[in-house]
């Protein structure tokens, strides 16, 4: 291997911890996960004293390629707009960690994974999973790369429900938490959303109960109209008509039920495209994670009682105005209860017309907003340029 090759292989690793036996991942469902696996990325290197590990925690579809390409689809890295060098999150400063979900379909156990009591996929065989379970996960892999404490944790929509809940089970274990495009428990609107596109891939045929992949089939239309009916959710009115208004496809109608609209066919190909790298039965159960969080739901709905343990993490909040999946007000709901706990919380909510998407996307702002917390965090954890040394 030459230097080259030796510096990239350092800054750039991923594989899939296996946890043994007699590690297993307790969920809140009373069950277990016995041999957990977690795929993963990391980029960059841990400096000295272990104190430059972010941990980056991804959203429903996502997966753990957040600033390199997927080795198999091609599909490029996911947050290019905010991990990379001279990027917010930097791996030429920071030890960045982001793992694929349990319940995921991108090297995790979750229900595509092979059940080893039956030697067949787990199906709906499969336990339901939290976000709490994700997070636990999350934990047990940061503890085997030999973190014990994190710099930070960031995440966007998904994402953000992880870095909540983060604080709230380990908030000893984080330095800063930036939260963006999320919510404190899933919204009654965000909850039928979801339950539209489950029972659309239920829907199918070729759903078989969840063993579809026994049988050698797939989900495929069901899946891609789940598919189709929650990336409406991620736009914006002025956003679709930015893009695409009234515009036809063709120079007329069909005067059928082809896609006409050039909407139509933009909604159809993020279908057609999604069945292909992602599982239908993940993504019941990651929904279905989602519909049941609400963190403060321990603590009699009390939000301020979740974060008063956290009070020395330094948290920042974003929120995009066009966004009506997660809106503003959930994100100030956070801030309240975070200032009710006494901690230290920044807020930002940046004008934009894309929708929850934004996050996802070019935006300025958030990329200098973010920028400027993650150097005065860094600042105040007493890390510097050389940090990664």
């Amino acid at each position: 291997m030459t230097l080259a090759e030796t510096a990239q292989a350092d800054q750039h690793n991923g594989g899939v911890m296996t946890f043994a036996a007699d590690q297993p991942l307790k969920l809140d469902s009373g069950g277990r996960i016995d041999g957990l696996q977690v795929a993963y990325m990391t980029y960059g290197r841990l400096n000295a004293d272990r104190s430059n590990a972010i941990l980056v925690c991804h959203a429903l579809s996502l997966d753990q390629y957040v600033a390199s390409s997927h080795p198999l689809t091609g599909r490029r890295a996911w947050w290019r707009t905010l991990v990379g060098p001279g990027l917010p999150l930097d791996p030429d400063k920071h030890f960045i960690i982001c793992s694929n979900v349990v319940g995921g379909c991108m090297g995790s156990t979750g229900p595509s994974s092979i059940n080893p009591a039956t030697g067949a996929p787990w199906g709906l065989a499969f336990p339901v999973i939290t976000i709490a379970d994700m997070v636990r996960a999350q934990a047990m892999l940061v503890d085997a790369l030999g973190v014990k404490t994190l710099f930070a944790v960031v995440g966007g929509s998904m994402g953000g429900m992880q870095v909540l809940q983060w604080a709230a089970d380990y908030p000893d274990r984080i330095f800063a938490a930036v939260c963006i495009a999320a919510a404190a428990r899933h919204s009654a609107q965000n909850i039928a959303f979801h339950e539209v596109g489950r029972q659309a891939i239920m829907a199918d045929p070729d759903w078989r109960g969840g063993d579809y992949a026994a049988q050698g089939v797939r989900p495929e239309k069901g899946l891609a109209v789940a598919r189709m009916a929650a990336h409406i959710t991620y736009l914006s009115e002025p956003a679709l008509h930015r893009k695409f208004g009234r515009e036809l496809q063709s120079d007329g109608l069909s005067w059928g039920f082809d896609a006409d609209f050039q909407v139509e066919s933009y909604l159809r190909h993020q279908g057609a495209s999604f069945v292909d790298r992602f599982d239908a039965n993940s993504y019941l159960y990651i929904t279905r994670a989602m519909d049941y969080f609400d963190l403060a739901a321990s603590r009699n709905g009390v939000l301020a009682d979740v974060f008063r343990p956290a009070r020395d993490v330094r948290f920042c909040v974003f929120s995009f105005t066009s966004d009506w999946l997660y809106p503003t007000v959930e994100s100030r709901a956070i801030v309240r209860a975070l200032n009710a706990a006494a901690a230290r919380v920044s807020f930002v909510e940046i004008d934009s017309d894309k929708g929850h998407d934004a996050f996802l996307l070019e935006e300025p702002v958030l990329r200098e907003a973010l920028g400027g917390f993650m150097s005065s965090a860094a600042h105040s954890r007493g890390l510097d340029a050389d940090a990664s040394l």
